[in-house]
């Protein structure tokens, strides 16, 4: 019988039950083998303890239960010759387009004004925006930053994407490439990161990007907090130059408790939310990966470790 371990600090035994019911012929460990075990060929993992990967014997191919990978690659537990692959699935990009556009639309229709005026029982009708009076710029066009541009150009906004690399998306202008991104970002009203955490991507929103939106522009991140330069945040806060933030990701989660995130009046947090893991569509995506593996077929979203992702 083939051997699949799931390396999870959450609730592996229910993982374990779905993985049996897609892959009925394989023995399913929610256990850490023993040296001398018989090996383990596939490892299904989400943030493991250090030594937990090394620990298994004969393992073949890692599957993430996380779509970033940035803490496996990070932690040197994957030995080089070893393929990561990284979880995409549907659940993911339907969470992350959901949150996203809320954020966005509650802004640009100021029902978070409102809601501020209604504590305050102030009845003060702001100016209205159409959507083609906006313009939105997406960072990231892969598997969550692409269809979030795709329903920001059907709502009608100006959208533009930036990425590492040339992506086509109809309706929206792209940008690639450093060189290009504050050209991406200038005139932005709202700015939304949706990159993966990488050494080129790591404090990529900070003072310089911040300084070229439209004055009063809205920031959204549910990337990694890596990507953000708190500090400069803060002060494009304070300064006006941002109305406002919406933060689901940290670079320490849980936030904690004295970080002045939690505080500041124009940050809506969430605690990293805005795309949870639907463990029955990730385990089906899962399974279509080991089959592959296992029949020879090519294994989709492997990961290049040159580019981090």
């Amino acid at each position: 019988m083939k051997r699949l371990f799931i390396a999870s600090r959450g609730n592996p035994e229910h993982l374990a039950q779905l993985f049996r019911a897609e892959l009925p012929d394989y023995e399913v460990l929610t256990e850490q083998p023993k040296a001398g075990d018989p090996k383990v060929p596939f490892i299904v993992v989400g943030r493991p303890l250090p030594g937990v990967i090394r620990a298994v014997p004969g393992i073949k191919l890692v599957l993430s239960l996380n779509a970033g990978i940035e803490h496996l690659l990070a932690s040197g537990e994957v030995p080089e010759e070893l393929p990561i692959v990284r979880l995409v699935d549907e659940g993911l990009a339907i969470g992350m387009a959901e949150w996203v556009l809320a954020q966005a639309l509650s802004w640009h229709r100021n029902l978070f004004l409102y809601a501020e005026q209604q504590q305050r029982g102030e009845w003060t009708p702001q100016v209205e925006k159409l959507a083609n009076k906006r313009r939105v710029t997406v960072l990231g066009a892969g598997a969550l930053g692409r269809p979030v541009a795709e329903h920001f150009v059907r709502f009608g906004f100006d959208t533009r994407v930036w990425a590492r690399s040339r992506h086509d998306i109809p309706g929206a202008t792209t940008f690639a490439g450093m060189d290009q991104l504050l050209e991406a970002a200038r005139g932005a009203d709202i700015l939304v990161n949706l990159l993966p955490l990488t050494a080129e991507t790591r404090d990529i929103v900070n003072a310089n990007v911040i300084s070229v939106l439209a004055d009063g522009a809205f920031f959204i991140n549910g990337a990694r907090g890596g990507h953000v330069v708190d500090a400069d945040l803060i002060a494009a806060l304070d300064s006006g130059k941002l109305s406002g933030a919406a933060l689901d990701v940290f670079r320490i989660e849980p936030l904690p408790a004295d970080d002045p995130l939690w505080k500041h009046p124009k940050i809506r947090l969430s605690p990293h939310v805005a795309a949870p893991t639907h463990q029955h569509m990730a385990v089906k995506e899962m399974a279509a990966n080991i089959r592959r593996f296992e029949s020879g077929e090519p294994v989709l979203h492997i990961v290049d470790r040159h580019k981090g992702y």
